[in-house]
């Protein structure tokens, strides 16, 4: 079992999603957004792609059908065949655009997915909850969160955000300058998305949603100086003063719909004047602010899980779900018993620059208003109006049902691990991050009997234009080492010995499935047939993730969520703590074969079989 998680090259390869590296501040201001520095991403190398792509299959293919694949890939991969001319494609292509697969992995993972952003799509970050339970003091965390942000927009437009590196090497900042002022704008075959922070009159407002009614708030003064905390809280007064009750349509609702249903809305809802001036301002809008009712609370136990699900979906048509705009990029939730946290979508934004903004709003957060309300008359914050026909209400009740069925077939469990934390690995000279890992694997084994594809995300933003990639779980070796823990009749020595396989199947595996998605692109792109590789049900067998996992580091108590990425798979996110992890489990309540509760009791077991390993009874 050390071996199995303890070699040097691991820890060097098998790197988690670093959401918060350290940021260093360069010596000198420099535009973030052309740091140039930062190298080009390679494309792989076409056979170690392929040869990691079979390795992958080894487990999940019976022998027959893994030699007819492997004949296939042998083709595919030959000395002037297909896959070399593809290969020639996308190294032509590296050297004539920013990245070579970033803008493709964008447009496919994201633009054209037609799935309801809420759950499938949008992730939420559930921060630990503020000591308030009354609107007052909900408004008052409101404004300073308000004001916390735009000091980091204003970071982000004078050059003096840290560029941020790992291991020595700088990140790229491209992303920084986009959260702000975009949003994803429905389309009948795919989505594209709207940016306005660039424009020569770039927009001075956010949106604020309360009861489901929206707000356009302009957060800076006549002379462009900023507001302060203080008028900025005394704008939230007149917004709350404005929209005492819930009996208004939750427009934001429309948003939440397949994405398809939402375009075809979107069409009719723009047709009217005034509802294309309200849904342009909250497009434009800098970002969203949703001040929330209180969750429901049944128990302390149950009460973190419903905190990190009203983040991510508003909890239903009846609670918060009319708060939300789902295709505006950053959206902060303050809910008025004091749970907080950010809904973001992706095609945009991404975990590291979220996790640096977060950063960020609680360091904020610490310190005084460092400034005194000017005595100028505010103009009064305008209220966003919607002209609603038959066909509108007809698609908002629609929508309503459609998203109340989502949610309620979303399992949401939320716990924190308090046995011990990081710590204990890192004692035993273990990456903490394989440590939980492999707790994941061994705990859906013992769930399901069976190992299944499973990918963690790391950043690849040491390259320019860089997103994400997955990292597949050692599958093969993985297995070994599982069956040899779990059965007294086999040394624990044997999955030390699987475990030394391990470092070369990382390095042979990392990286392969955005090289083979490009190859696939690039066929389409030269107007060639999909590769028949792409065609064989191996290859849909291997990119079906049933376990989608994600390390979360932060400085606090954060957990992240979201919905599994296929109808019978789990998505776990965790935040190892010094003494402590927390866990956010989700899966689909129609599918018979998993549970939420279930992989998380059996995560917990787990955990501690593993402790006990480490530190074993005297």
């Amino acid at each position: 079992f050390l071996v199995f998680i303890l070699t040097k090259f691991e820890k060097k390869l098998f790197k988690p999603l670093l959401l918060s590296p350290p940021p260093q501040q360069v010596s000198q201001r420099q535009d973030v957004c052309c740091f140039s520095s930062v190298p080009s991403q390679p494309v792989p190398p076409l056979a170690l792609t392929l040869q990691g792509y079979l390795r992958a299959l080894e487990p999940l293919l019976p022998p027959e059908e893994l030699s007819h694949t492997r004949r296939m890939v042998q083709e595919f991969g030959r000395p002037g065949g297909l896959g070399a001319k593809l290969q020639e494609g996308l190294e032509r292509r590296a050297r004539h655009t920013k990245n070579w697969i970033s803008d493709w992995w964008v447009q496919w993972a994201y633009l054209e997915s037609r799935q309801p952003l809420p759950v499938h799509s949008n992730p939420a970050i559930s921060l630990p909850r503020r000591d308030y339970n009354d609107w007052r003091s909900q408004l008052v965390f409101a404004s300073k969160l308000i004001a916390a942000v735009l000091d980091f927009k204003a970071k982000i437009n004078s050059g003096q955000l840290p560029v941020e590196y790992m291991r020595g090497k700088p990140l790229c900042m491209e992303l920084y300058p986009l959260l702000f002022s975009s949003c994803r704008i429905p389309g009948p075959k795919h989505d594209y998305i709207s940016r306005h922070g660039r424009s020569r009159r770039s927009p001075t407002h956010i949106t604020v949603v309360r009861n489901y009614q929206f707000f356009q708030l302009e957060v800076y003064n006549s002379d462009g100086s900023r507001m302060t905390e203080s008028q900025i809280h005394s704008q939230l007064l007149r917004i709350r003063s404005q929209s005492w009750k819930t009996d208004k349509e939750p427009m934001g609702i429309l948003t939440s719909e397949h994405r398809h249903t939402w375009g075809q809305a979107y069409n009719r809802l723009l047709r009217d004047k005034l509802n294309k001036e309200s849904v342009r301002l909250i497009e434009t809008g800098l970002f969203s602010v949703c001040l929330d009712s209180p969750v429901m609370r049944i128990s302390d136990e149950k009460y973190a899980s419903r905190k990190a699900a009203q983040i991510l979906h508003g909890g239903g048509t009846f609670s918060n779900s009319g708060n939300r705009w789902f295709d505006k990029t950053l959206q902060f939730v303050v809910g008025e018993d004091g749970s907080w946290g950010i809904l973001y979508e992706q095609a945009t934004a991404e975990g590291p620059p979220i996790a640096t903004l977060l950063d960020h709003i609680l360091d904020y957060c610490e310190k005084p208003d460092p400034k005194r309300a000017p005595l100028v008359p505010l103009p009064m914050p305008k209220k966003l109006y919607f002209h609603i026909d038959r066909e509108i209400k007809r698609d908002i009740e629609h929508a309503k049902q459609n998203l109340d069925i989502l949610i309620n077939d979303l399992d949401v469990n939320v716990f924190n691990f308090t046995e011990f934390g990081k710590e204990l690995p890192k004692k035993h000279n273990l990456s903490p991050n394989s440590f939980i890992q492999v707790a994941l694997q061994l705990a859906y084994y013992r769930v399901h009997n069976d190992v299944c594809p499973a990918c963690d995300i790391a950043s690849q933003r040491m390259f320019r234009g860089g997103r994400t990639e997955y990292i597949r779980s050692p599958m093969n070796q993985t297995l070994r080492f599982i069956q040899a823990f779990d059965n007294p009749s086999v040394s624990v020595r044997v999955a030390m010995l699987a475990g030394n396989h391990y470092t070369d199947f990382i390095r042979i595996c990392h990286g392969i499935d955005h090289h083979l998605l490009g190859l696939k692109l690039q066929a389409i792109e030269e107007g060639l047939s999909i590769p028949k590789i792409f065609m064989d049900t191996a290859y849909g067998l291997a990119t079906h993730w049933k376990l989608r996992t994600g390390q979360v580091p932060a400085n606090t108590d954060s957990v992240m969520c979201f919905g599994p990425l296929v109808p019978d798979g789990y998505a776990i996110c965790y935040n190892p703590q010094a003494d402590h992890v927390h866990f956010s489990i989700t899966a689909f309540n129609c599918c018979e074969e998993t549970n939420a509760e279930t992989l998380a009791v059996t995560l917990k077991e787990t955990l501690y079989q593993l402790q006990e390993l480490l530190q074993p009874a005297v």
